[in-house]
């Protein structure tokens, strides 16, 4: 072990000299009158500030100028727009209630089918706000939702029919 020691300051070449004359000096100069720090100043911090502030406000505005819906075109067309995602939501919640392994590749295929719906209706929104034909791409926005419910009502069909199949056979006996 000693050895080992011997062999390692042997190796290392280490600073075991005294420090020049006058350092000790020096170094108390050092930590009695620091320099100041280079950093920068509060005003020019507080202005920084504002200007990231006011840009920010600036582009919120701007962006919430970009979405137009359903509901900013009349009120007639908020109530419409109110009843398809209220009717919507409530049929999402029946569809969740038969959610189980058997129905999960039915329920997402039909879910993927509605999320591509609703991207095409932020697409609407969109072109809503450019475009003068307002009245058109207000009717294609009403099939999207007649279109997702839909999707929504087929499923449900679909579900219940699979979980009870002796029921809906009564059911079309009915109908006919």
């Amino acid at each position: 072990m000693e050895d080992k020691l011997h062999q390692f300051f042997k190796d290392n070449d280490f600073d075991v000299f005294e420090p020049h004359q006058g350092h000790l000096n020096r170094f108390q100069r050092k930590l009695e009158n620091p320099k100041k720090s280079k950093n920068p100043s509060f005003f020019w911090m507080s202005i920084a500030a504002s200007v990231v502030l006011v840009l920010g406000f600036y582009l919120g505005s701007y962006q919430q100028q970009q979405t137009y819906g359903l509901a900013d075109v009349s009120p007639k067309m908020a109530e419409a727009q109110n009843f398809f995602v209220t009717t919507i939501n409530q049929e999402l919640k029946e569809v969740e209630q038969f959610r189980n392994l058997e129905t999960e590749t039915i329920i997402e295929d039909s879910l993927n089918e509605i999320e591509e719906l609703e991207d095409q209706y932020k697409s609407l929104e969109k072109d809503l706000a450019k475009r003068e034909n307002k009245h058109q791409i207000v009717r294609e926005m009403i099939q999207n939702y007649q279109q997702r419910l839909d999707v929504l009502e087929k499923l449900l069909i679909h579900l219940e029919q699979q979980q009870n199949p002796a029921k809906l056979e009564l059911l079309d006996d009915e109908i006919i």
